[in-house]
C-alpha cells in the first residue's frame, strides 16, 4: 500500500479531474470550461497546481533543479552537477525529485531523462524504485514502449515491484498500445501485485468517445474485480463526462454512486458540478455546489478561483466577483486568462463599464499577442450590442497584426444581429463559418451560448432558416438536451408562422424535456396549420 501511495503522490501528471477555461482563450480547450494546470502532451490529464509565493520562488532559485533548468541547449546536465557539487553540495534524493517534478511540469522530458540517466549511472545516493520509475517514464516518452520494455528486463529484480509495473502499464496506455497495456495487467494479477486506479482512470479516458463509451461500465466491472477501489478523481473523470454530454441526469447519477461508494467529493467534484448546472440554467442547484466549493477549496489555487469567476458570472453576483477577483490579484503572477474570465463573467451579468476597466488592466499589465484576448472584451460588446466598440477593437487587432479566428467573426455577428444589421450578420457568420475550428471548440460551452444568442435572435425576427441552421449546430453538440435551447427553435417557428406536427416528439426524442413554456409556443404554433 505504501508503494501505491508514492504511486498517487508522485505521479500527479495522470490524476484525472476538471478543468474549467474558455474557448475564447485557446482552440484546444475542453468543453465549457475547465481548471487546468499540468497536462501531459497527449491526454487531458489535470491536476491542480498551488500558486507559488515570492519564498517560494527565491528557495527554487536556490535549487539545483534551477540550475538544470538554466542549462543551454546542448549543454550537458552534468555541468549542473558539476557547479552544484563544486560548492560542496551533496546531491540528495530530495533535490532530483524536485528536479524532476518541475522538468516534468515544463515539458522538459529529455533533460529529465538526462537527470535520471546521471543518477543512474553515477549513484550520488543508492537508486530505489522511484528513481527507476522515473527513468522508464521518460525513457518511454522519448524512445518509445519496446525500448521501456527492455529497460524494465534491466531494473534490478528487487525493484521490479507494483510502482514499476504500473508505470509500465501507464506508459503503454499513454502510446495508446491497449493490448499491451492489458497484457501487462494480466501478469501484474498473477504477480499479486496490486494495479494502480490512476491506471483504470486513464483507460475510462481513453474509451470517453461515444463510439467506445459502451466499454466503460466493462473497465468498472474489472476495476471491481481487481479490488480496486475508485478515485475521487475517477468519480471526476466519469462526472465531466456526463457534463460533456449536457447529460444532467447522468450527472446526479454518478454523483449518488460516488457518495454511495463513500468517496469524499473535493473541489473539483463540487466545480464540475455547479458549472454543469450552471450550464443548464438550474440556478439554485448550482448557488449550493458553489457553497460547497468555497467550502472546500484548499489555499489559492488559481484554478479554483477561475472557476468561480465563471460561476459567480453565471449566478449573477458582482459582490462575489468582486471577491475572486481580489483574492486572484493577491496572487503571486496573475494570468492573463484570468483577466479573460472575468471581463467575460462581468459582461454577462450586463458591467460592461467594469468588463472595459479589466480590459484597461490587462492591457496594461500584459502584452497581448493572441485573438483571444481580444474576443474576451469583443463577447461583452457584441452580447449587449454595442457593435461600434467592438469593430473599433477588431481594426486595432489588424493593425497589431492579430489575426482573427473563427471565435471573433462569430461574436461580432451577434453583435450585428443584436444591432440589428442582419445583412452584416449573415455576411459575418459566414466569414466564421470559412474558418477552421476544431470540434472540442465548437462543443464547447460559450461557443454554444453564442450560437444560441444568434438562435434567440433569428428567431425574433421570424427568420426560420437561419435558426435551423444554427440549431443543428447545438444538436450535434448534445446542447439541445436542454428545454429551453429547444424553446427558442420553436419561437423562431412561431415568429415564422409555421406549423411542424413533429417538433415536439423530435424534442423529446432529442432528450429535451417539454416545460409550461414549450407547450404555450407549441399551441401558439397550432394555429398557423395548413
Amino acid at each position: 500500500m505504501q508503494v501505491l501511495k508514492t504511486l498517487f503522490r508522485e505521479r500527479r501528471t495522470f490524476q484525472q479531474i476538471l478543468t474549467i477555461s474558455s474557448p475564447f482563450l485557446t482552440q484546444k480547450t475542453p468543453i465549457f470550461l475547465f481548471f487546468c494546470t499540468e497536462k501531459s502532451s497527449d491526454d487531458n490529464n489535470i491536476t491542480i497546481q498551488q500558486g507559488t509565493n515570492p519564498e517560494q520562488e527565491e528557495l527554487h532559485k536556490s535549487s539545483l533543479s534551477w540550475r538544470v533548468e538554466r542549462l543551454c541547449k546542448g549543454e550537458p546536465v552534468f555541468s549542473a552537477f558539476q557547479s552544484w557539487m563544486g560548492e560542496g553540495l551533496p546531491i540528495q534524493r530530495a533535490d532530483i525529485f524536485h528536479a524532476i517534478n518541475r522538468l516534468r511540469k515544463l515539458k522538459m522530458n529529455k533533460r529529465a531523462l538526462e537527470v535520471m540517466e546521471w543518477v543512474i549511472r553515477e549513484k550520488p545516493y543508492r537508486p530505489k524504485e522511484l528513481d527507476y520509475s522515473y527513468l522508464l517514464e521518460f525513457t518511454t516518452k522519448l524512445h518509445g514502449v519496446s525500448q521501456g520494455e527492455i529497460l524494465f528486463t534491466r531494473v534490478p529484480s528487487e525493484f521490479q515491484n507494483d510502482l514499476l509495473y504500473n508505470n509500465l502499464v501507464m506508459a503503454c496506455l499513454d502510446k495508446g498500445k491497449i493490448s499491451l497495456s492489458f497484457a501487462y495487467m494480466k501478469k501484474m494479477r498473477e504477480l499479486g501485485h496490486p494495479i494502480s486506479p490512476l491506471v483504470f482512470n486513464r483507460l475510462i479516458i481513453l474509451h470517453s468517445s461515444p463510439g467506445r463509451r459502451k466499454t466503460i461500465p466493462r473497465i468498472l466491472v474489472q476495476m471491481k474485480a481487481d479490488k480496486v477501489s475508485p478515485h475521487v478523481s475517477t468519480y471526476n473523470i466519469l462526472l465531466k463526462m456526463e457534463a460533456d454530454q449536457h447529460s444532467i441526469d447522468g450527472l446526479v447519477k454518478v454523483f449518488g454512486e460516488m457518495k454511495r461508494a463513500n468517496v469524499e467529493p473535493n473541489e473539483i467534484t463540487y466545480c464540475i458540478l455547479a458549472t454543469a448546472h450552471a450550464v443548464a440554467r438550474l440556478y439554485a442547484v448550482c448557488e449550493a455546489y458553489v457553497e460547497a466549493i468555497e467550502k472546500s477549496k484548499t489555499g489559492d489555487n488559481w484554478s479554483t478561483l477561475d472557476v468561480l469567476l465563471i460561476l459567480y458570472g453565471y449566478l449573477g453576483k458582482e459582490k462575489e466577483l468582486e471577491r475572486i477577483l481580489g483574492a486572484i490579484k493577491e496572487l503571486p503572477h496573475v494570468r492573463y486568462k484570468s483577466y479573460v474570465l472575468a471581463i467575460e463573467a462581468f459582461g454577462r451579468i450586463g458591467k460592461v463599464d467594469r468588463a472595459e476597466e479589466l480590459w484597461i488592466e490587462l492591457k496594461s499589465s500584459k502584452t497581448l499577442k493572441s485573438p483571444e484576448q481580444y474576443n474576451s472584451i469583443i463577447s461583452v460588446y457584441c452580447r449587449h450590442g454595442l457593435i461600434d466598440k467592438a469593430k473599433e477593437l477588431f481594426n486595432e487587432m489588424e493593425r497589431n497584426e492579430i489575426k482573427a479566428n473563427a471565435i471573433t467573426f462569430r461574436h461580432l455577428a451577434l453583435g450585428f444581429l443584436k444591432a440589428g444589421m442582419f445583412k452584416k450578420a449573415l455576411k459575418t457568420l459566414s466569414l466564421a463559418m470559412n474558418h477552421i475550428s476544431s470540434t472540442t471548440v465548437k462543443r464547447s460551452t460559450p461557443w454554444l451560448e453564442t450560437t444560441l444568442l444568434m438562435v434567440e435572435s433569428f428567431a425574433d425576427n421570424g427568420d426560420l432558416e437561419n435558426a435551423e441552421k444554427l440549431f443543428e449546430e447545438l444538436k450535434e453538440a448534445r446542447y439541445s438536451k436542454y428545454t429551453f435551447v429547444y424553446n427558442a427553435l420553436i419561437k423562431a417557428y412561431v415568429k415564422a408562422k409555421v406549423y411542424d406536427p413533429d417538433l415536439l416528439k423530435e424534442m423529446i426524442l432529442g432528450g429535451a424535456r417539454p416545460d409550461s413554456e414549450t407547450y404555450s409556443l407549441i399551441k401558439l404554433s397550432e394555429q398557423f396549420q395548413v
